[in-house]
């Protein structure tokens, strides 16, 4: 519910947030020369990261060669900082591309670093409307 009610900035999330600097308040936990990565504000499990480049793009074919190497980059950096200090057993890391796809974000591409761990999923969700954190 407090995504659904809290008000919404104008603009890009991920064009603004760059501009502010690497800053832990502002979600920003490593900021590189073409791309960063912040913590989601309203994650799907505890660690859920984001990486973006800097650059508004809305799809990975306009990306240039550097955002797109630093960009995945990032990402497995983020795999590996988050199966150190979280212990995650796997991840999901995954791209929607377009509204129907599922981006809340539709014109600038973003990946999502999701950690998993085993049994993590479970009925809870379904029946409870809760959900376990491990």
């Amino acid at each position: 519910m407090q995504y659904i009610l809290e008000k919404k900035e104008r603009g890009c999330i991920f064009c603004r947030k760059p501009r502010k600097g690497a800053n832990k308040s502002k979600l920003i936990v490593y900021e590189a020369r073409h791309a960063f990565v912040m913590m989601n504000k309203f994650p799907y499990n505890n660690g859920h990261l984001i990486v973006a480049p800097k650059r508004h793009c809305p799809d990975l074919a306009g990306l240039r060669p550097r955002e797109f190497g630093e960009l995945f980059e990032l990402v497995r950096t983020s795999v590996r900082v988050l199966e150190e200090s979280l212990g995650a057993h796997g991840f999901n890391v995954g791209i929607n591309l377009g509204r129907v796809a599922g981006a809340g974000v539709v014109n600038h591409v973003h990946l999502h670093v999701v950690p998993r761990w085993r049994g993590d999923t479970n009925f809870m969700p379904v029946i409870g409307e809760t959900k376990v954190i491990p």
